[in-house]
C-alpha cells in the first residue's frame, strides 16, 4: 500500500468544514482515517479526538453567533436548506420535545446538527451545558464512522486509495475556500458590531442628552435581560419598561426625527438591548442607542435610579412615538 497523503489536519479542516455547513464529505474522511487504522498508518484515537475537536469549534461559533445575534444566525443557516421554514420549524420543535439531549444524535441526521447550536445560543442555554452534551454528541459520530471504517478497512481499499491520491490536494483546496468563508463572515459581523459599537452611548453622556433640552425615551430591559439576577425594580429616572419582543417583532414604530431611543439593561451585557436595537432598524428607527455598560454602569458613575417607572403611553404621548400595542398572548 502506497504512504496515505490524508493527514490529521487534513481530517480536522474536513470535519470543521462540513460542521460550518461547506458542502465537504467528511463522513468519508472519518471512514478512510478509520480503514487507514487498521492498516498502521494513522491511530483511531487521535482521528476520533481530532474530529471531535472540528465539531466543537465549528458549533461553538454557531452557539456565539446564536447567543449574541438570534434568529439572524438561524435565518443565515436556514438559508442553506431547500426548505428554510420547515428547517427551522423541525429543529425548534425537536429542541422543545427532547432538550439539549437531541444533541447526543442530531450529529446523525444532516441538518438538524447545523442548526441546533445556534437555536440552543439563543435560547440562553449555558455554555457548559451545551459543550458537554455537544462533546458526547460528537463523540459518538466521529467514534460511529471511524470504527465503520475500521471494521471495514478490506472494503473500502478504493476510498484508501481515493485519500491517498488526494489527500493533499484537499488540505490546499479545503483550505481556500474555509479561509475565504471564515474571511467573508467576519467582515459581516465587524460591520454589524462596528454599527452597534457607533450607536452606544456612555452613562455620562447620557446624563448631559438627559439634562439638556433634547428628547430622549430610555426603554428599561430589566426585567426580560437572561443576565439579570434578583429582582431589583432599581431604573434610570424617566425610565418605561418594555418587552424586548414588543420592539423587535413590531411591523411599524413611528419616532419622531428629533428623539433619540436609548436601550438598556441591568448588567453590562449587550445581547438583549443589541437585538432590539437591530430589530428597531429593521422597520426603519434608526436614531437608537444602548447604554454601555448598563444599569450597572449608570450606577457606578454616581448618576441617581429610581425605583418608579413611567408608563410606557404616557412617554410615548409626551414624545410623539407611536409604541406597538402589548401582545395578548
Amino acid at each position: 500500500m502506497a504512504s496515505p497523503q490524508l493527514t490529521y489536519g487534513g481530517l480536522l479542516l474536513a470535519v470543521f468544514g462540513n460542521q460550518i455547513c461547506l458542502p465537504i464529505p467528511s463522513i468519508v474522511f472519518l471512514m478512510a482515517a478509520g480503514a487507514l487504522s487498521a492498516h498502521g498508518h494513522m491511530r483511531a484515537g487521535i482521528s476520533v479526538c481530532l474530529g471531535v475537536l472540528g465539531c466543537l469549534v465549528a458549533d461553538g461559533i454557531w452557539f456565539w453567533l446564536g447567543r449574541h445575534w438570534g434568529s439572524k444566525a438561524l435565518r443565515l443557516l436556514c438559508r442553506l436548506s431547500t426548505d428554510p421554514k420547515r428547517c427551522s420549524k423541525q429543529a425548534h420543535e425537536k429542541f422543545a420535545r427532547h432538550g439539549l439531549r437531541i444533541l447526543c444524535v442530531a450529529k446523525f441526521f444532516p441538518g438538524l446538527d447545523g442548526i441546533l447550536p445556534p437555536i440552543i445560543g439563543a435560547e440562553g442555554i449555558s455554555i457548559a451545558a451545551f459543550l458537554i452534551f455537544d462533546t458526547f454528541g460528537s463523540f459518538l459520530w466521529c467514534g460511529f464512522y471511524v470504527l465503520l471504517g475500521y471494521l471495514l478497512a478490506e472494503q473500502v481499499e478504493v476510498g484508501i486509495h481515493w485519500a491517498e491520491r488526494f489527500g493533499t490536494l484537499f488540505a490546499i483546496g479545503i483550505g481556500i475556500p474555509i479561509a475565504a468563508y471564515a474571511g467573508w463572515r467576519a467582515l459581516v459581523l465587524f460591520k454589524m458590531i462596528r454599527g452597534l459599537r457607533l450607536r452606544r452611548i456612555s452613562a455620562p453622556m447620557l446624563a448631559r442628552k438627559l439634562k439638556s433640552q433634547k428628547k430622549v425615551a430610555l426603554v428599561d430591559l430589566l426585567n426580560f435581560d437572561e443576565e439579570a439576577e434578583g429582582g431589583s425594580l432599581a431604573a434610570v429616572p424617566g425610565a418605561i419598561r418594555i418587552e424586548p419582543s414588543r420592539l423587535r417583532n413590531s411591523p411599524r414604530i413611528t419616532v419622531p426625527d428629533d428623539v433619540d431611543i436609548v436601550l438598556y439593561s441591568s448588567s453590562g451585557g449587550h445581547a438583549v438591548s443589541a437585538r432590539a436595537a437591530l430589530g428597531l432598524k429593521r422597520i426603519g428607527v434608526d436614531k437608537v442607542w444602548v447604554l454601555e455598560g448598563g444599569l450597572n454602569a449608570w450606577r457606578d458613575q454616581g448618576f441617581p435610579v429610581s425605583a418608579l417607572l413611567e408608563e410606557p403611553e404616557v412617554i410615548a404621548e409626551r414624545l410623539g412615538v407611536k409604541l406597538p400595542k402589548p401582545s395578548l398572548a
